[in-house]
């Protein structure tokens, strides 16, 4: 588990030895060969560039669809409300922070729904993700939708992954705020780290999709993933408040499917990863306590489960990238 004296011993891990790098890589690229469904990899230890090549897909400086890291973005969005105020806290109820957006129909209980609810995937409302994604945004009104489903656990219990909660969460953040989550996701981590970010998809009433479809060149993956790994500073900045970071990588649920931890809208792993994931196998991640930092990119057509290429991802992230270490 990443904790606070984790995140303060980040900055001093001595860095591997040139010559051993050196040597490790080959076996890193040797596993990178054999898995044609990567588009790239990129791999910081330090302020080291250890690795970074795009043996297939469009490359480095190109967009990627980044799936549902999305939701890893949208999560730090609101660790950003919370610090300037426009969010009183992640206990926050959402009857309270944007009433405006829940429908007269919906469940008397989903008034109560907090913002750690949302960005912890515990919302309890029927799953808009998997067999149900299609019909959903396929709906006239994506929030009242999600908003509307029937509540099949109590709000703050187990994880039910669903694109629909991180929706809800970036709608919140956009009542708060007064801007759209696209012009939060620019003003307050994209000039910071120095990214663009385009506009992506958006809902019929106008609400930019929060935890799905985002698109970012490798490069600025990699800058995320070693913000996270500096406990949110980059370059000397604090571009996201530190206790949110320390907050995130805390483990408040666990998924069903992978079984790996998940704190505020970041995997955790056993091997003590910080990571976001999204379909078909892209990856922001850092690991603090090795000093290092990830993003991965992927065939975002072809799916990447568990026992299958993600597991195989998680293999070259614990085996040949630890290794560098």
């Amino acid at each position: 588990m990443v904790d606070r004296r984790t995140f303060a011993i980040a900055g001093c891990a001595a860095l591997a030895m040139p010559g051993l790098v050196r040597g490790q890589t080959a076996e890193l690229r040797t596993f990178v060969k054999n898995m044609p469904q990567l588009h790239s990899l990129q791999v910081r230890q330090g302020d080291e560039l250890v690795i970074s090549e795009a043996p297939r897909g469009p490359g480095l400086d190109e967009l990627a669809n980044i799936k549902s890291c999305s939701k890893s973005i949208v999560a730090l969005l609101l660790g950003a409300a919370i610090d300037r105020g426009e969010i009183a806290s992640v206990k926050s109820r959402l009857g309270e922070v944007a009433p405006g957006i829940v429908p007269p129909e919906a469940d008397a209980s989903v008034k109560d729904i907090t913002m750690e609810d949302l960005v912890t995937l515990r919302a309890g409302l029927e799953r808009t993700s998997g067999p149900n994604y299609g019909s959903w945004v396929a709906s006239s009104n994506w929030l009242a939708n999600a908003l509307t489903r029937p509540m099949v656990a109590e709000p703050g219990q187990r994880m039910l992954y669903s694109t629909g909660s991180t929706h809800i969460l970036g709608a919140v953040l956009s009542k708060v705020s007064r801007q759209s989550l696209l012009e939060l996701a620019r003003d307050r981590l994209g000039k910071p780290l120095g990214i663009t970010i385009p506009p992506w998809t958006r809902d019929p009433q106008g609400y930019y999709l929060g935890g799905n479809e985002m698109a970012l060149r490798p490069t600025a993956m990699l800058k995320i993933a070693t913000m996270m790994r500096d406990g949110g500073v980059f370059q000397g900045r604090q571009i996201v408040p530190r206790d949110w970071i320390i907050a995130s990588v805390e483990p408040r649920t666990r998924s069903p499917w992978s079984g790996l931890a998940y704190g505020y809208g970041w995997f955790l792993s056993r091997s003590g990863y910080v990571l976001a994931r999204g379909y078909g196998g892209q990856i922001i991640a850092a690991h603090p306590d090795r000093n290092l930092a990830v993003a991965i990119t992927s065939d975002p057509t072809l799916p990447a489960r568990s026992e299958g290429y993600f597991g195989n991802l998680m293999q070259l992230l614990d085996g040949p990238v630890l290794a560098l270490t």
